[in-house]
């Protein structure tokens, strides 16, 4: 059982095993009458991930050989991230709406829609970071009798939903 990292419900784990491969595609050989054959290529990681539902799932890293198994579980965990905020870029954002018929302008659209993403990101936890301090003021106050002097940097547990802006407004300004 590998744990990856800690969640809002606790810490995140499932079973894992890996094995060092090599996969089958290195060049092309004739091999008798066999027609073109491929040889083994590059090493690299098979990683099985067997979940609390029963479901498997199989990965292939081309981490370095030396990595461990808690590190390829977090690498592999750390994609559902990356897909989130994709997901977030083409449906809140427009990233998916390009019209375009130039490279550069696709770079420029890209650019513009992640530059929305960062702001509206900074501004959720921002927000959240505001919340609960302001919960945790009140209940100093409710226990102590006094406000919170502390004014460290914490970071949210718990995240919110992520502010939309209209598209119309979007674009406006992109244009």
């Amino acid at each position: 059982m590998v744990s990856w990292r800690t969640g809002t419900k606790g810490k995140l784990k499932a079973c894992f095993a890996a094995v060092r491969i090599r996969t089958a595609d290195g060049p092309p050989q004739r091999i008798k009458d066999k027609g073109q054959q491929h040889l083994p290529g590059d090493e690299a990681w098979l990683i099985g991930e067997l979940r609390a539902s029963g479901e498997k799932k199989y990965y292939l890293a081309n981490l370095p050989a030396a990595t461990d198994l808690r590190t390829l579980a977090a690498t592999i965990k750390a994609r559902w991230i990356c897909e989130q905020a994709h997901q977030q870029l083409k449906e809140e954002l427009g990233l998916d709406h390009f019209e375009g018929r130039s490279w550069q302008g696709l770079h420029r659209h890209a650019l513009m829609t992640m530059l929305a993403f960062a702001f509206l990101q900074f501004r959720r936890l921002k927000r959240a970071r505001r919340g609960k301090k302001n919960q945790r003021t009140a209940a100093s106050t409710k226990l102590a009798g006094r406000p919170l002097r502390h004014r460290g940097a914490h970071r949210p547990t718990a995240t919110a939903a992520m502010p939309t802006l209209p598209k119309t407004d979007l674009r406006e300004h992109a244009a």
